[in-house]
C-alpha cells in the first residue's frame, strides 16, 4: 500500500495527490454549510454591536461569493503543497506556462476577493440605510445610495489595480507614474463627467433637494427617485423618466416645488364695460365671499385695471399643500362659483355679444 501511495507522478506521490485533491473535494462538499457557518459567525460578531438586521438576509447576501471564494482559496493552498511538474516547464510566446497559470489563478482569486468585498458593502449599506430610516430627514438616505455606488466603483478601481500587480507583476506606483500624461489626458476627454461628480458632491452637502422632492429644471418637472454620481433620475408627471446631469441641477435655476409653504391660483376676470360701478362693488364683494372657503387659506380680489375693452378684475387665493387632483378640484368650484354669481348678477363678460342685427337684402 505504501508502495502505491508513495508512487511519482508528474514528481509528485500518490498521496500528496490525494491529500491535495481530497481537500478540495471535501470543500467542495462541505462549501455550502461551511459558507454558512462563516456567514453567521461573522453576523453573531456584528449583532454584538446592536445593529438590527435580518439573520437570513444577511447570510443570503453573503452565502453564494463566499462559496465561490472558499473554494478557490482552499484550490490555491492545495494545490500550491504540490510541486510543479517539469513535464509542463514550456514557454507560450515567450512566457513559461508555469507563469501563465500563476497570473491566472491570482487574478482568479483578485476578482473573488472584489467580489465578496462588494457584497459586504451592501451589507454596511443595508446596515446604515437601516439606521438612516429612524430619521424623518431623507438625505441620509441619499448619501447611503451614493457612498455605496462611489466606493463599489473605487473597488473595482482597487481591483484592477490588484490584478496589474499580482497576475501582470507590474510596479503599481510605477505604472501610474508611466501613465500620468494618459490619465491627465483622460481626465480632460471626462471633464464634464468629473464636473458631475463634483455637482453630486455639491447637491448632497449643501441638500437643495432630496429623493421623493418635485423639483422644476430647465423646463423639466418630476419627482426625483435617485441622486447618483454622474445625473438625477426625475419622473414627469406624463410617467416619462428623464435623466439630468448633476452639473445642470447645480448650475441651473432649480425650483423645489415640495418645499412650497401654499398653492397658488389666480384668475383674470374681464368684464364689459356695459357694468355699472354698484354691480362691479356688488361682484367683488360676492367673489370675496366665495373666497372664504375653508380650504382657502389667504386671498386677494380687488379692480386691477381699466382698458378700452374691459374691467379687469384679478382673483388671487392660496391653498394649503393639497393633491393636485384636490387643489384642480377647488379651482373648478371656485370658477363655477363666480360664473353663478356673474349670471345672477347679470353681469356680462367682456367679448360677449347679445346684439342680434337684421339686414334687409
Amino acid at each position: 500500500m505504501n508502495e502505491i501511495l508513495d508512487y511519482v507522478i508528474l514528481d509528485n506521490t500518490v498521496r500528496a495527490y490525494l491529500i491535495c485533491f481530497g481537500t478540495i473535494l471535501f470543500v467542495i462538499l462541505l462549501k455550502r454549510y461551511l459558507s454558512r457557518v462563516l456567514s453567521k459567525l461573522l453576523f453573531k460578531l456584528i449583532k454584538q454591536h446592536s445593529w438590527k438586521i435580518d439573520q437570513k438576509a444577511f447570510v443570503e447576501l453573503l452565502f453564494q461569493p463566499m462559496q465561490v471564494f472558499l473554494v478557490i482559496t482552499i484550490t490555491m493552498i492545495a494545490l500550491d503543497k504540490l510541486r510543479y511538474p517539469s513535464q509542463l516547464e514550456f514557454e507560450i510566446y515567450h512566457v513559461s506556462f508555469r507563469k501563465i497559470v500563476d497570473s491566472v489563478a491570482k487574478g482568479i482569486f483578485v476578482v473573488t476577493f472584489i467580489w465578496l468585498m462588494r457584497r459586504i458593502i451592501d451589507f454596511i449599506a443595508m446596515l446604515m440605510e437601516q439606521k438612516a430610516n429612524l430619521t424623518e430627514d431623507m438625505a441620509d438616505n441619499q448619501m447611503v445610495v451614493f457612498f455605496k455606488d462611489f466606493f463599489k466603483a473605487l473597488l473595482i478601481i482597487l481591483g484592477i489595480l490588484l490584478v496589474i500587480k499580482f497576475s501582470f507583476g507590474k510596479d503599481i506606483t510605477t505604472y501610474l507614474a508611466g501613465l500620468s500624461i494618459v490619465a491627465g489626458a483622460l481626465a480632460l476627454a471626462a471633464r464634464e463627467s468629473l464636473e458631475n461628480l463634483i455637482a453630486s458632491f455639491i447637491i448632497f452637502f449643501d441638500k437643495p433637494f432630496h429623493v421623493g422632492d418635485l423639483v422644476k429644471v430647465q423646463n423639466i418637472t418630476g419627482t426625483v427617485e435617485k441622486i447618483g454620481l454622474r445625473s438625477t433620475r426625475l419622473r414627469t408627471d406624463q410617467k416619462t423618466f428623464v435623466t439630468v446631469p448633476n452639473k445642470q441641477m447645480v448650475d441651473s435655476i432649480m425650483d423645489n416645488l415640495s418645499l412650497r409653504t401654499q398653492r397658488r391660483a389666480d384668475l383674470n376676470l374681464e368684464l364689459s364695460l356695459q357694468t355699472s360701478s354698484l354691480k362691479l362693488d356688488h361682484a367683488i364683494a360676492g367673489i370675496k365671499n366665495i373666497l372664504t372657503h375653508p380650504a382657502i387659506e389667504s386671498y386677494t380680489c380687488f379692480l386691477s385695471d381699466i382698458t378700452s375693452s374691459a374691467f379687469i378684475v384679478h382673483i388671487e387665493y392660496y391653498a394649503p399643500i393639497i393633491p393636485v387632483m384636490e387643489f384642480n378640484q377647488l379651482r373648478q368650484f371656485i370658477n363655477l362659483e363666480v360664473l353663478r354669481l356673474m349670471e345672477s348678477l347679470q353681469v356680462d363678460l367682456a367679448g360677449e355679444n347679445k346684439e342680434v342685427y337684421l339686414s334687409n337684402r
